[in-house]
């Protein structure tokens, strides 16, 4: 299939970019992306995706929209309050984009589904605020062998890495996370967040979901980014495959 007149005009600065032209944009509109959360990473994630015309998105999340998300949570607004997340979540990408379809999953990812809700797709993102779900996600994207964006955000902090853990020389989640747990008091609403941290880091995870399907300059896989929205600094560190992992190593 070829691009349409309109969709020349609506992703023009993209095709335009030596990096992506006709072809990557393209790529962009035949992609199917999973999403863990519609939260706020899933919020500014789901955004820029849509608005780059990724063609099918899944958003998976079990939450209902408070007003106390709404200081991060950008993908929704006042009037969703009580909403499922998901269906908050799908009318505001309709709205943004109405080429992309939006497969609204309104469900706790678990062992016994994750499975079915991933497969099939491109690339899963995952914004989950637990560890255990990071888990469940990552050995699932394992399983399936699709590339896994998995970002993390703390009160002025965050994070992002790409796994590929299938791939002989390359790490998966667990080399880098290996048994973390969830600890009580670690959530942002007993630690706190500034809003605009979620923001920066769903950006860029985004951006690293496009940058798996259109591929172009260096990816994050087998690296680490961290950001410090303290001293609004970055820094990049290698990680390298554990050969005892117990998920991914021999």
């Amino acid at each position: 299939m070829s691009l349409t007149d309109q969709q020349l005009e609506r992703y023009a600065r993209h095709i335009v970019l030596k990096e992506i032209g006709g072809a990557g944009q393209q790529a962009l509109v035949n992609a199917r992306v999973a999403v863990i959360g519609a939260g706020g990473l899933g919020s500014p994630c789901l955004q820029y995706l849509a608005a780059a015309g990724t063609g099918y998105l899944t958003v998976i999340d079990d939450d209902e929209v408070d007003l106390s998300n709404l200081q991060r949570q950008v993908l929704h607004g006042t009037a969703d309050i009580g909403m499922k997340k998901t269906a908050s979540a799908k009318a505001s990408l309709r709205a943004l984009n109405a080429e992309v379809r939006v497969d609204a999953r309104p469900e706790r990812l678990t062992a016994d589904n994750a499975a079915a809700l991933l497969a099939s797709h491109d690339v899963i993102a995952d914004g989950s605020d637990s560890f255990a779900t990071r888990s469940l996600v990552a050995k699932a994207a394992l399983q399936l062998r699709i590339p896994l964006v998995s970002a993390a955000v703390g009160p002025f902090e965050g994070q992002l890495s790409t796994f590929r853990g299938w791939e002989a020389n390359q790490p998966c989640w667990h080399c880098f996370a290996g048994s973390a747990a969830d600890r009580p008091g670690n959530s942002c609403a007993e630690q706190g967040i500034l809003g605009a941290v979620a923001g920066i880091v769903g950006s860029m995870q985004a951006l690293e979901v496009i940058r798996v399907l259109v591929p172009f300059g260096e990816a994050m896989t087998g690296r680490v980014l961290f950001y410090d929205a303290r001293q609004q600094a970055m820094r990049t560190v290698a990680l390298a495959k554990d050969p005892e992992c117990p998920v991914c190593g021999r």
